[in-house]
């Protein structure tokens, strides 16, 4: 072995002194302490959950990882799921322990994006998301007085959420829902609330879907349903100085700078605490009018592409 290898619970790990990134102010040692550090908060997240990773190659651009390479290990833990795109079946990880996870971090894995279903449920998601995604330049307090007009558009339904950054510039508000709820339900729910976090403040938030319609608003993207995934609690991103997605506590949102966690910071932020296991709620029933009114509400990513050809159509009737 090399002066940069070492092993650690059974795993060999490689070219540790190698940046990790062009920008990440980090090495490969520097990602793969981080994980091992935090490997107790962040398995909790991924476990039993289809994994899709992003990955980065030195001289390369980022790719994502959904099927597993044929050199995976045996002892990674895998699960078969059909995807409808590309009419194939995929062979996702389930990163269920330490082991894999340095297995993960040594395959240069900077980015975890589990699924919102557990292995062999998908259509009953843990949890739904509200993603709210920050206009053009630096706008971080817009998304702040968003993500609190969410906190009250869930609390006049009756429930609750916890927020953590998305580690790039927005937010994540994430809301636990009850093992009955069905992959309808809560897409339709998240549509529902996305519509009365918009009636709010409309000049404040948006649930356009074209960038274009913005208007220089906040997105509140409700089309995280059904087979998608969302980057974890903990999991870093790759991004300049190689942030963290991070659960911030509601009385701190308006203080926070998502700078501040990154894959250096956090650990010792962290101490021996969980704050994500903390903030996240017990699950929760959805209320059936919140779901009814959701059902009535168009898919933002169908309704923009109904809208493109109608205004295509328009165009070339007024040429």
């Amino acid at each position: 072995m090399g002066a940069a290898d070492e092993t650690r619970a059974g795993v060999s790990l490689t070219n540790l002194d190698q940046p990790l990134f062009d920008g990440a102010g980090a090495t490969k040692r520097d990602l793969v302490d981080y994980l091992d550090a935090v490997s107790g908060r962040i398995l909790p997240e991924l476990r039993d959950r289809p994994l899709s990773v992003l990955r980065v190659r030195p001289g390369q651009e980022p790719f994502m990882q959904k099927n597993l390479p044929k050199y995976t290990p045996d002892w990674v833990r895998r699960t078969e799921v059909w995807a409808e795109a590309s009419h194939r079946r995929i062979s996702y990880a389930l990163c269920d322990d330490r082991r894999t996870l340095l297995w993960f971090a040594n395959q240069r894995a900077v980015e975890y994006h589990p699924t919102l279903a557990r292995a062999g449920q998908s259509e009953h998601p843990s949890h739904l998301v509200l993603d709210l995604d920050p206009p053009e330049g630096d706008a971080f307090g817009a998304v702040v007085r968003v993500a609190l007009l969410v906190r009250q558009a869930l609390a006049d339904a009756g429930l609750a959420g916890a927020v953590k950054t998305s580690g790039a510039k927005g937010l994540h508000v994430i809301v636990t829902v009850d093992p009955a709820t069905t992959a309808e339900e809560a897409a339709a729910a998240t549509r529902a609330l996305a519509a009365r976090t918009e009636r709010l403040d409309p000049a404040a938030a948006t649930t356009a879907f074209v960038v274009a319609d913005r208007g220089g608003r906040v997105f509140v993207d409700s089309t995280r349903a059904y087979g998608a995934t969302v980057v974890a609690a903990y999991s870093p991103r790759i991004r300049p100085g190689a942030p963290v997605s991070y659960p911030v506590g509601w009385a701190d949102l308006e203080s926070a700078s998502p700078a501040d966690f990154t894959v250096r910071t956090v650990p010792a932020l962290l101490g021996d605490r969980d704050p994500w296991a903390e903030a996240l709620p017990a699950p929760q029933r959805l209320p059936t009018e919140l779901v009814e009114q959701g059902r009535t509400i168009p898919v933002a990513r169908v309704q923009a592409m109904h809208e493109g050809k109608r205004r295509a159509k328009a165009r070339r009737e007024a040429g």
